[in-house]
């Protein structure tokens, strides 16, 4: 169907949400699909949302929300990803309140995952929560049951009892009363609270307004060239980041989006292949570790690899930084043959702080694309920055500016020179909830001597390369590894070199690179159980030999870990600063430990493993003094039986 009315700049409206009456009362809009929710890849397990559906179930919800709450008041959804959980993110926003939609954790407590729970209700103090009646019920009998000797157990009771319950099915029924005037969330005012991916550090509240975030997704349709032709397919986590901002991105475009589950795509990486497939699919945001992924699971060689075809794929969006050219390379040789274009790879850079989006090195010229594209230490652009002599049309373009900071002196360092990535443009967020003295940090800096705009500083490490100025993200300041030589590295070469040394053992993506008392030390996970100590003993060795043959550093410690141990951000991106805490806390399930001496000179000593399980360099019970890798010290976990 061909949209001839249609106007890339029409119509453009001060928030999202208002996009969605105006789609719904055009005839050729009214019965399309906005949005198709795939349960599993069978046609039984489909539901589709009409952009007149949206309209109406949005209407009836905001209504029936302000029964019991008022404007600006903050709820948080409770629902797990779906259709439903769409219409409940504008239905808040149309109510005019602040909505925190999360992951439900387990209603019944018992792990590790209800405690981000306890942090966004204890952080942002909501009014109510929205669920579904089952859920509903099994919070109610675990406040019942619940121990009232145990202190954590009676702070999370508390913050239950607090919330207003409100069952998504009350708010399924029909309202015919409506408003002929607007009432949602203004420009100015907070629709979001969304956390950050903890990749660095504990998640952050971060606080998001309706203007900023419709500023941010305009930008991204402009960006990728989106429309109402286009259709996206996405399996991203619809709670925040990329996969909340493209629910908005499918609304300001007119277009239709396939959603699916993180769940259903990592059970069956071939889904997302099916799914562009059928539905010629033209627009699909992906982690850059899912194309190794793909590559690896995708069931390429299978007789059903003949009814792949990709030929649509006008931007394949890879987030998640860095993004390294020889994986993607990969993926591309391996999917030509079903009619991929490499014109459609489009390297991307975006954090929660900017509401997600901050640039891409793709654009529709066919001289800009994957096959133009350069390399700066095995790694692709994320944007091509206007020289000063440019001059920008676009006003979406000229108010966002994009600079590479001196971390210590706070001015732009030359081409060619790493620093931190600044960002200055209405998309920047308000700051963090609660949080006056960080927000004022990371949200309002200045360059130094210059009391013009203010700029988000990212964290994230960049450098700027060329003639035409292509900016790479090359890691995060956070995470960067001092050598004894005086030079950095970034942990994510160590952990590539590591993983291309035994990849038939480790699993890609799962292996973290951390400096422990000036010991480079990797943490990896096994992809399946080795209880031989000599084949553990050889793999340890690898992973030494082929960090040292690759990026010339020294490992001191090899930890093999068991498969899904290393704590992961729900985008997929490693917590390294996690993994330092568990490992240091004795809590990883250790498979091997593999202590080198490098031959420094100086003696490396490791703690018996009960308890802190530290490297230290000053004496200890145990001295390892051994120089080569036929000299390395391994020895089973004492928890490997647990």
């Amino acid at each position: 169907m061909d949209y001839e009315n249609y106007d890339p700049s029409f119509p453009d409206q001060p928030v999202a949400d208002l996009y969605i009456p105006v789609w719904a009362s055009l005839p050729a809009f009214g019965s399309k699909p906005a949005f198709i929710w795939v349960e599993d890849g069978s046609p039984s397990a489909r539901s589709v949302l009409t952009y007149s559906q949206l309209n109406e179930s949005v209407e009836s919800i905001s209504s029936h929300l302000l029964v019991p709450l008022v404007r600006s008041d903050t709820v948080v959804i409770l629902c797990p990803p779906g259709l439903q959980l769409i219409e409940l993110i504008f239905g808040c926003q149309r109510a005019g309140l602040s909505c925190i939609p999360i992951c439900p954790p387990n209603p019944s407590f018992n792990d590790q995952s209800y405690h981000h729970f306890v942090r966004v209700l204890s952080q942002t103090k909501p009014k109510a929560a929205i669920a579904t009646c089952d859920y509903i019920a099994s919070v109610q009998r675990y406040t019942f049951s619940v121990s009232s000797t145990s202190t954590d157990d009676n702070k999370l009771v508390k913050l239950l009892q607090q919330l207003r319950w409100i069952s998504t099915s009350d708010l399924k029924e029909k309202n015919k009363s409506s408003s002929s005037s607007y009432n949602g969330c203004s420009t100015n005012e907070v629709y979001l609270i969304q956390y950050t991916s903890g990749a660095t550090g504990i998640p952050k509240p971060v606080i998001v307004t309706a203007g900023s975030a419709v500023h941010n997704v305009r930008v991204a349709r402009k960006a990728y060239d989106l429309h109402p032709n286009s259709v996206i397919v996405s399996w991203l986590p619809q709670y925040h980041d990329c996969g909340l901002q493209f629910l908005l991105l499918t609304i300001i475009s007119g277009a239709t989006c396939i959603l699916t589950s993180p769940a259903a795509f990592l059970s069956r990486p071939r889904l997302w292949l099916e799914l562009i497939t059928e539905f010629k699919g033209t627009c699909t945001p992906v982690p850059s570790f899912t194309l190794p992924l793909v590559v690896k699971r995708g069931g390429v060689g299978n007789a059903l690899t003949r009814f792949l075809n990709l030929w649509s794929l006008r931007n394949l969006i890879l987030i998640n930084e860095p993004i390294y050219k020889s994986s993607v390379e990969e993926f591309v040789n391996m999917f030509k043959p079903f009619g991929l274009n490499p014109s459609c790879i489009s390297p991307s850079y975006g954090l929660a702080e900017n509401c997600t989006f901050v640039s891409t090195a793709w654009s529709k010229n066919k001289n800009n694309n994957f096959a133009y594209f350069p390399s700066y230490n095995k790694l692709l652009p994320i944007a091509k920055l206007n020289s000063q002599n440019d001059h920008q049309d676009d006003e979406e373009e000229e108010d966002m500016e994009i600079l590479v900071v001196n971390e210590d002196s706070h001015e732009p360092v030359s081409d060619g020179t790493e620093g931190e990535i600044w960002v200055s443009s209405p998309s920047n967020c308000s700051g963090y909830l609660g949080h006056p003295s960080l927000t004022r940090e990371i949200f309002q800096a200045r360059l130094n001597n210059s009391v013009r705009r203010c700029f988000v500083r990212t964290g994230d490490r960049g450098i700027i390369k060329g003639e035409e100025r292509y900016l790479y993200v090359t890691g995060r300041c956070s995470d960067v590894i001092k050598l004894k030589n005086g030079e950095e590295i970034h942990p994510h070469y160590i952990e590539t070199a590591a993983y291309k040394s035994c990849p038939k053992f480790l699993r890609g993506g799962c292996l973290a690179a951390l400096e422990i008392s000036n010991t480079i030390t990797i943490v990896a996970e096994m992809q399946r159980s080795e209880k031989d100590s000599e084949a553990l003993k050889k793999i340890c060795e690898r992973i030494k030999k082929g960090v040292m043959e690759e990026e010339r550093v020294e490992v001191g410690l090899v930890v093999l870990v068991k498969s899904g141990d290393l704590p992961k951000t729900t985008s997929g991106k490693i917590q390294r600063w996690a993994a330092k805490n568990k490992l240091i806390g004795a809590k990883m399930s250790v498979v091997m430990e593999a202590v080198f001496n490098n031959n420094t000179g100086d003696n490396v000593r490791l703690s018996p493993f009960a308890g802190e399980n530290k490297i230290k360099e000053k004496e200890g019970r145990r001295i390892i003094g051994f120089g080569s890798l036929s000299d390395t010290v391994t020895r089973p976990s004492l928890h490997s039986h647990l």
